[in-house]
């Protein structure tokens, strides 16, 4: 792919790679103006008019995902179409002297000594360098654990070039191309661009940066994941040694069940018209404490997704937030890596309840459980999983050219009405056998009926 530098790349056609305008959602603009900094949000199809209207003289910031509601908080994501890292270069002695193009060169040869995919473009921010990936379309809201773990080893691999370890989640605003750095008086500009074949900036499949990025890939966890539901039917059910790739999987697949697990209490609400007023604080904490555990957030922003979730659950909820005292110290605890004992295992300072404490606290009914996808009890999960290796089969079945039992009725039909009707005309047994391709006992059978 060829290297161009598009020294015309204003701010409109940069957020273009990432906002569509014709998509329903919102988009937020962050403007510091002498020191206070004032947040707006804004429906996607007034992009290119806000973007128009923007003092470039400003400190300015645009959100790079996009949200269901005009709010920029996690809780909110409608889908992210890319993954970033905010590096702070001036914060490093090698970035010393360098110009925003040697800078820029620098973060790409980096990337390629990591093995990291070229990123589709690099933006001088005025005293550091932004790095972003496009994707081909975007993510939706349900696949925001696996971008967080695409997001977190990026970041991780890019420390030693300056990369903000607090920049990371899908919620984050980066300075918006041709605005000033007041810090420096530079003007926010693209240094790099990386074309694809079409000439514009490549975008990746996320399923490829996946590979390339997570421990795991999503084949494999998929083919573990079926190996251990075969463990399961054989009744092996052996934890296996804690190596590296193992490890990894639970972790992400604890993550992916937070997450779901929170997405299952806002689908509860809405079966139910919405959270009663003795309810509205159960919710608001347990959906806090999955968000946490899914790695979306964390205690730094716990309160602002607070916020969202309180107004998702009663918009005029004046809810009381030294309520979430507690579960605030518990996600410092768990960021910190620390563990809770119980008997000879170890958990996470954050709650872990089982389905059924989860079912009894919220009395959710096995009508309402249908609708869920992993609150769910153990016998509806056995069920679910048995219609699933029902329909597995049968799908095997079909690509292996076995008929189903409706095709195979028809066939059998058709044989005995040919085998009737060669009795007909006289022909023996043996005869009818041979010419259908069948056995003389068949024959026996159809010419009986």
């Amino acid at each position: 792919m060829a290297v161009v530098q598009l020294a015309l790349f204003n701010g409109t056609e940069e957020a273009r790679t990432y906002h569509d305008p014709s998509r329903f959602g919102f988009f937020s603009i962050l403007v510091n103006v002498s020191g206070d900094k004032r947040q707006s949000s804004h429906r996607l199809i007034e992009m290119p008019t806000v973007l128009g209207l923007i003092d470039k003289t400003c400190d300015t910031w645009i959100s790079q995902a996009e949200f269901i509601r005009p709010n920029r908080r996690v809780v909110n994501l409608a889908r992210v179409g890319l993954l970033f890292a905010d590096l702070d270069t001036y914060r490093t002695d090698w970035a010393a002297g360098r110009s925003p193009k040697q800078l820029a060169q620098s973060v790409l040869y980096h990337c390629h000594k990591e093995g990291i995919p070229t990123p589709s473009m690099l933006i001088f921010s005025g005293r550091g360098i932004q790095a972003k990936w496009l994707l081909e379309g975007t993510l939706p809201r349900a696949a925001l654990p696996r971008w967080n773990a695409c997001q977190r080893y990026l970041i991780d691999r890019l420390k030693s070039v300056g990369a903000d370890v607090s920049a990371k989640d899908a919620s984050r605003v980066l300075r918006l191309v041709e605005t000033v750095n007041s810090k420096s008086n530079q003007v926010c500009r693209v240094v790099h661009v990386e074309n694809g074949s079409d000439g514009q900036p490549v975008r990746y499949n996320f399923e490829y940066l996946a590979e390339i990025l997570l421990p795991v890939a999503r084949w494999d966890i998929e083919k573990q994941n079926q190996a251990r539901n075969q463990r399961q039917k054989q009744k092996q059910l052996k934890l296996l040694d804690g190596d590296k790739t193992t490890s990894n999987l639970r972790g992400f697949s604890g993550r992916q069940l937070a997450w779901h697990r929170l997405e299952d209490l806002r689908t509860l609400a809405t079966l139910r018209g919405g959270a009663s007023e003795g309810d509205r604080m159960k919710h608001l904490f347990w959906r806090l404490n999955f968000l946490l555990l899914s790695g979306a957030t964390n205690s730094r922003l716990m309160y602002h997704e607070a916020a969202a979730l309180a107004r998702e659950v009663d918009a005029d909820w004046g809810y009381n937030s030294k309520e979430l005292m507690t579960l605030y110290s518990k996600a410092k605890q768990y960021e910190a890596g620390e563990k809770v004992s119980f008997g000879d295992k170890e958990f996470a300072p954050l709650y872990t309840p089982r389905n059924d404490t989860l079912i009894n606290l919220f009395e959710i009914t096995d009508s309402e459980q249908k609708e869920l996808r992993t609150i769910i009890s153990k016998d509806m999960a056995l069920n679910r999983r048995r219609d699933r290796d029902r329909k597995r089969d049968e799908e095997r079945r079909r690509a292996a050219g076995t008929m189903d039992r409706e095709t195979y009725l028809e066939a059998a039909n058709a044989k005995q009405q040919q085998a009737q009707a060669l009795r007909a005309q006289g022909l023996s047994v043996r005869a009818i056998a041979e010419q259908l391709g069948i056995s003389k006992t068949a024959v026996g059978r159809y010419i009986q009926t």
